[in-house]
């Protein structure tokens, strides 16, 4: 950074913001939790077939990975905004498990209707909007980034 840039502070995240970003934090270990619990069978039912792994293992992969970005946007509020670009990524990366119950006909989660699995897929999009908004990570990725002093030594 030149003498002449100077660097904006982010302003301080809205009270709604704060709070949506709080009910994703919840969602993702509530949604963790039942990937090892109750709800186990019926998310193997999303994974799909041509994925090379087993079945279980990626759901209970995937739930650990859900509890520790709910777990890290609730207790590490400083880096909210990596937090949020993680579970964008997220919700990015099981998109082809929602594709595949629509595509399938996939029964789970109460979903047993074309309808039905159709509006589960358009809710994803409307997950990563929710997790780069509420925490601040589309801001981030919009801002410029600075250099670094070192980078011309």
């Amino acid at each position: 950074m030149t003498r002449h840039q100077r660097s904006v502070p982010a302003s301080p995240p809205s009270p709604v913001r704060r709070i949506a970003a709080g009910l994703l934090g919840a969602f993702l270990v509530f949604a963790g939790a039942s990937h090892l619990t109750f709800a186990r069978e019926e998310f193997a039912e999303l994974v799909p077939d041509w994925v090379p792994l087993d079945q279980d293992n990626v759901v209970v992969q995937s739930g650990i990975v859900e509890i520790a970005l709910g777990t890290g946007l609730l207790a590490l509020p400083a880096s909210r905004a990596r937090w949020g670009m993680a579970a964008a990524v997220l919700f990015v990366a099981v998109f082809p498990g929602n594709l595949h119950q629509f595509l399938q006909r996939r029964d789970a989660f109460g979903l047993d209707s074309d309808a039905g699995r159709l509006t589960r897929l358009a809710l994803q999009p409307l997950l990563v909007l929710w997790a780069l908004w509420s925490t601040g990570a589309w801001r981030e990725l919009r801002s410029p980034r600075p250099l670094h002093r070192d980078a011309r030594r």
